[in-house]
């Protein structure tokens, strides 16, 4: 399945091995070179994922980003030369799926973009079970999660974290168990950063962070989803 990629980045040598890379493996890439220009492509291509630079002219890639899930549930890469904790919550804080720090090598961010399609609805195995808890569904096989019926739109990785508490609902798994059932190979996650999905997560599926109906916190372990039975 041929999948659509915009990459926003205006350093235009990273741009031209990313773009060459992705082309190579059989995607259709679009590059465009500041923030407007990323929101106007978005809106014309719908294309399934973004490659999006924090660090661009005229609007930097966080505030894109925050318009385009808005917009949007679509995937959302971002790139950037900050390492700081807080500056990876502010981008996964604005609805970015996942990010890569710079220097990064084309095999990597082919690898990652590869990881983040897997596990969306876009290269997913359609033959995958639909996972229940009390009035909450997950559907894995069509990137779905239904509370009481009621759709609720999740990024790749809160979706992830979902999945993974739902295949056993009531097991506490730690932050290290998450990240590496979750997100795989990406040993860039930090722990901090399963918190920030986590509140997103709790956020849209309607829970009190004080009493979370679904997606509990234990204490000294890590999380668990909540089991009626």
């Amino acid at each position: 399945m041929t999948t659509r990629i915009l990459i926003a980045e205006d350093n235009a040598k990273q741009a031209e091995l990313a773009v060459a890379y992705l082309r190579r493996e059989g995607h259709l890439v679009t590059r465009v070179e500041d923030g407007p220009a990323a929101l106007e492509k978005h809106r014309e291509l719908r294309p399934d994922l973004v490659v999006l630079d924090v660090m661009m002219p005229v609007l930097d890639g966080v505030t894109v980003c925050r318009v385009l899930r808005a917009e949007s549930d679509i995937l959302i890469l971002m790139l950037t030369a900050r390492t700081g904790e807080d500056d990876v919550e502010r981008g996964l804080d604005a609805g970015a799926d996942d990010y890569l720090t710079k220097p990064y090598s084309p095999r990597e961010l082919a690898a990652r973009v590869r990881a983040l399609l897997r596990r969306s609805g876009v290269l997913r195995d359609k033959d995958q079970p639909v996972l229940r808890t009390g009035d909450l569904e997950v559907d894995v096989g069509r990137f779905e999660a239904r509370v009481a019926g009621r759709p609720v739109v999740l990024t790749a990785k809160e979706f992830g974290i979902l999945e993974v508490l739902a295949g056993t609902p009531g097991r506490a798994f730690t932050r290290a168990e998450i990240i590496e059932k979750a997100f795989g190979f990406d040993k860039y996650v930090l722990e901090r950063t399963v918190d920030a999905h986590v509140r997103n997560l709790r956020r849209k599926l309607g829970d009190n962070p004080d009493d979370p109906r679904y997606v509990q916190t234990v204490y000294g372990r890590g999380y668990r989803l909540a089991d009626p039975s």
